[in-house]
């Protein structure tokens, strides 16, 4: 069988364009010719990739470090954003920023996993996999959302929930499922956006929603290719295999009725053309809370239950 090429290896070209361009928008005279016709040639390279990218391909674009994180979307999109920190509990999850900020001149909620870009970032937000505690901290945030009449936006970018023996000691299932049924419940509107991975518990437990919006190059999936591969296969040699076989990129997921838009991203992906994806996100985010809030709680909260009630339905032809 032969070996595929990675994502980063077909990217190469894109690359060198882009940092031509970054060099050309650092430099004082203007160069809006040069860097015109160089986005062109990156999108005729994309033109010509992204047709033919498989699953796991995606899934490195998806992981790949120079893509945006949640703290990047809050920057554009947010004024004014205060973090909380801390469940009430036990502690804080530095895997999860949950905090308040004016978004198109109303007042949000905003929950989002971040990885970190430096190791030790990474570290630091234990490479953005939530533990209980980050569960815990981010109902908190969504209840005091709901207190004042708040919507919640969630930005979703993980691998999954953490997996060691510490968060199992701490309930880490119950406070997923309780997260569930909670938000569930939530009477103000409730959007989640993928911008990256969502893997598993750790994505379901803030991904719960009127609407779930996925970036182009983005997954959501109740288990990573690595982990399903592991299981199924017991060999890490048919990730690309698992991948294919989950089913869990964006097209996919529009054509179950998961989710409810998928938002574009630039010629390259989302890590070479930040400016466009927040737009692009900024866009679709704000069309899609408009229409939430012209509903009644009550009618929200019914279209919630009857969404999630159709997920998995099917018919025998």
């Amino acid at each position: 069988m032969t070996k595929q090429k990675d994502f980063y290896t077909l990217e190469k070209n894109i690359i060198k364009l882009k940092e031509k361009i970054d060099a050309l928008l650092e430099s004082e005279a203007p160069h809006k010719e040069e860097i015109k016709r160089l986005r062109q040639q990156i999108a005729k390279e994309w033109g010509q990739i992204r047709p033919k990218l498989t699953a796991h391909q995606i899934v490195q674009a998806a992981r790949h470090p120079q893509r945006p994180y949640t703290l990047d979307y809050i920057e554009y999109l947010t004024d004014d954003f205060l973090e909380f920190h801390g469940d009430r509990r036990a502690g804080d999850d530095p895997a999860l920023v949950t905090g308040f900020g004016f978004y198109r001149n109303r007042s949000v909620a905003i929950i989002g996993h971040q990885k970190g870009r430096t190791t030790r970032e990474r570290i630091a937000r234990n490479f953005g996999q939530p533990v209980p505690e980050g569960y815990r901290k981010a109902l908190r945030i969504m209840k005091l959302a709901e207190k004042f009449g708040f919507p919640v936006i969630t930005l979703i970018d993980t691998q999954g929930a953490y997996p060691g023996i510490q968060a199992e000691e701490r309930g880490q299932a119950e406070a997923i499922a309780f997260n569930l049924k909670e938000i569930s419940k939530l009477r103000v509107p409730v959007v989640n956006v993928v911008i990256g991975e969502g893997g598993s518990g750790g994505a379901l437990a803030v991904g719960v929603g009127d609407a779930l919006l996925m970036l182009e190059n983005s997954y959501y999936s109740v288990i990573s290719p690595e982990g399903c591969a592991a299981i199924l296969w017991k060999d890490q040699g048919a990730v690309s295999q698992a991948a294919e076989n989950l089913h869990f990129l964006a097209p996919h997921l529009m054509e179950l009725g998961i989710i409810e838009k998928i938002i574009p991203e630039p010629p390259g992906g989302a890590h070479v053309d930040w400016a466009t994806t927040f737009k692009n996100v900024d866009k679709q985010l704000n069309q899609t809370l408009k229409k939430l809030e012209e509903k009644s709680p009550e009618v929200r909260i019914e279209e919630r239950y009857q969404k999630y009630r159709k997920i998995g339905v099917f018919e025998e032809k």
